[in-house]
C-alpha cells in the first residue's frame, strides 16, 4: 500500500473531510490558480481542526480512564524486578552480614549466628519469591521470562 492509497483510505473513512477536499478542488477550478494557496491553507486549517479535534477526544478518554482506576483504586503493577534492585539487595544483605553477625555470634554465640543467617537467607528468599511466585510452585515458564 502506498502513502497516497493510506490517504485515500483516510479519506474514506471520514466523508467530511472527503467533501471539503471536494468542495476546495472545485473551487480551485472556478476560482484558478490565483487563490491555490487561500484554498490549501483554507483545507490544511479543517484537517488540523480534525486532528486536534481527535487527540483532545484521545486526551480525554485516557484521562477518564485514569480516574476511574484511581477511583476503583486500581493499581498498576510497579516494575520492581530490576537487575540493580537485586544487586542491590544482595550487596547490602552481604554488607549487613557482617556485623550482624558478629554481633549475634558475641551476644548469643552459635545459636545467634544461626539466626542472623535465618534472618538474612530470609529476607533474600521472600524478596525473590515476591518477584518469581513460581520458585514455590517448582514450575518456570521461560516466555514470561524478560532478564
Amino acid at each position: 500500500m502506498s502513502a497516497l492509497d493510506s490517504r485515500n483510505g483516510d479519506l474514506k473513512k471520514d466523508p467530511d473531510l472527503r467533501k471539503e477536499l471536494d468542495a476546495t478542488v472545485r473551487a480551485r477550478t472556478d476560482l484558478g490558480a490565483d487563490y491555490d494557496s487561500a484554498l490549501v491553507d483554507s483545507f490544511l486549517e479543517k484537517v488540523e481542526q480534525r486532528i486536534d479535534d481527535a487527540v483532545d477526544r484521545r486526551v480525554r478518554r485516557h484521562l477518564a480512564e485514569q480516574r476511574m482506576e484511581s477511583a476503583r483504586g486500581v493499581r498498576r503493577p510497579k516494575n520492581a524486578d530490576t537487575w540493580a534492585e537485586r544487586f542491590g539487595l544482595a550487596v547490602i544483605s552481604l554488607v549487613l552480614a557482617v556485623p550482624l553477625t558478629a554481633v549475634a555470634g558475641g551476644l548469643a554465640g552459635t545459636a545467634g549466628t544461626v539466626a542472623a543467617w535465618v534472618g538474612i537467607v530470609g529476607v533474600n528468599f521472600a524478596q525473590a519469591v515476591r518477584l518469581n511466585p513460581e520458585l514455590l510452585t517448582g514450575r518456570r515458564d521461560r516466555s514470561d521470562r524478560q532478564d
